[in-house]
């Protein structure tokens, strides 16, 4: 019955309706977990130091290169299940996931290690300065450094669940660690006084609590799920296959990331009050990304199946879907961002410079979420057909030749403004290429043979 079931939500199941099952879930877990994301700007914001909100801001690029780690891994590793299923080739499978969980869980051990040695000319490097150097250390130990394995592993674990289409469970595990961290975060921060390291403290328990939550999901599915997590089918055996789609994904967040570090580190010669405006309009204008993110990731399980079985049409009608959905709530997003970009950072910050500044960030850089959006859905859908080359060339063209560059022209020319206006410019040049590349990549399937998972 459960093989059945998911067949049909593959094969048969109207395209609006097997996207809705899949990515729902996945839009509300990446909601919830773009929350307890804002929850510890939002909390250490209360307590009305802009510095704390700064470290805070320096720091999350860094942490967010876990998620690279996770891409890295589970989303190369679930794009390639997704692939063994549309062939039918089901024993395969809990090889992939070990390769996936036990070589994301040995990398990011050395990741974090690597940070801790590190640690003093890796916050000089991304722009601490004597007044946030402590709290943003504080942050970086607990988050990174002892939070690092649990967080990669609950993302790895939730990427292989909605591979095989147990979408909502993937889900329930993100909501699970992220309502807990919206929990303990005012406990430790307000109730016993811990600031800073408080909010780290309650990111890392609740990553870790999300892993424990994902393994008794495992458990329970049992026999329902050619998954494995035993170490024993441990091989590397599949590593090409998962890194050639994993590898641009991971690129994408890493140098997402090295965009931000950038310019954090550019807002740092005009003060510690645009590092931290910076940093809460940066957390405020990805929850559209977000939206999207998970939109991305309910659909690629879809998207791989049928490049797999060649259900090409099919395919392609799950894409094309996805991106008009994204597009309406982008503008949306567009509409609430320019109305109430006072009101969102004054919630956020109770300080009247920083929040004024904000406010002025947020209605440009909002400006950029459609194309952005619709920029990773193209490079998602070629990820989940195995075209890891063509996304990673995209990516790299959009953040590495174009995005960096820029934000260092923008600023010399224009200033701290300009640089927020870069995200707008980079995105219109790119959706151009993105589209070329996505329809060259369709009409060589249609005109091609078989395709190799």
């Amino acid at each position: 019955m459960e093989e059945q079931s998911e067949k049909y939500l593959f094969e048969e199941m109207p395209v609006p309706r097997a996207v809705a099952t899949l990515a729902i879930p996945t839009v509300i877990s990446q909601v919830v977990t773009m929350i307890y994301n804002l929850t510890d700007t939002f909390f250490i914001g209360q307590i009305g130091d802009p510095l704390m909100v700064a470290a805070v801001s320096l720091v999350s690029p860094w942490f967010n290169l876990l998620t690279a780690l996770g891409n890295l891994f589970g989303l190369g590793g679930s794009s390639l299940i997704s692939r063994l299923l549309g062939a039918q080739n089901h024993k395969d499978v809990k090889y992939v996931a070990a390769f996936s969980v036990w070589g994301g869980a040995a990398a990011t051990v050395i990741f974090s290690l690597a940070t801790y040695l590190f640690r003093g000319p890796l916050l000089a490097f991304l722009g601490a300065s004597p007044d946030t150097y402590s709290y943003a250390e504080d942050y970086l130990v607990w988050v990174v450094v002892l939070g690092g394995v649990p967080t990669m592993v609950s993302l790895t674990l939730g990427h292989l669940l909605r591979s095989e289409g147990h979408a909502r469970q993937a889900s329930a595990g993100m909501m699970f660690g992220g309502i807990l961290n919206v929990v303990l975060d005012p406990v430790l921060i307000f109730g016993l006084h811990m600031e800073v390291a408080g909010a780290a403290i309650a990111t890392a328990f609740s990553n870790a609590a999300s892993v424990v939550f994902f393994v008794a999901c495992y458990l329970r599915l049992g026999e329902k799920t050619a998954i494995s997590l035993n170490p024993v089918y441990f091989t590397f055996r599949f590593i090409r296959q998962i890194f050639s789609v994993g590898l641009a994904s991971a690129l994408a967040t890493a140098l997402g990331n090295a965009s931000n570090m950038v310019m954090v580190r550019l807002a740092s010669g005009y003060g510690d009050i645009p590092v931290a405006a910076y940093g809460i309009v940066k957390r405020i204008d990805q929850f559209p990304l977000n939206v999207s993110m998970g939109l991305c990731q309910g659909f690629m399980p879809l998207v791989g199946y049928n490049f797999a079985s060649q259900n090409y049409q099919r395919m392609r009608k799950v894409s094309t879907f996805s991106w008009k959905v994204a597009l309406i709530l982008s503008a949306c997003f567009i509409a609430c961002f320019a109305i109430f970009a006072p009101q969102l950072l004054h919630l956020f910050i109770p300080e009247e410079e920083t929040s004024t500044l904000g406010a002025a960030f947020l209605r440009i850089a909002c400006l950029a979420v459609p194309l952005t959006s619709v920029n990773f859905l193209i490079s998602y859908t070629l990820q989940a057909m195995g075209k890891g080359a063509q996304s990673a060339a995209l990516t790299f063209s959009r953040q590495g030749l174009l995005n960096i560059p820029l934000l260092m022209v923008m600023n010399l020319v224009f200033g701290l403004y300009g640089m927020i206006w870069t995200q707008l410019v980079v995105e219109v040049i790119m959706l151009p290429v993105s589209l070329g590349m996505y329809l060259h990549t369709f009409r060589r399937l249609e005109s091609g043979g078989k395709q190799d998972p």
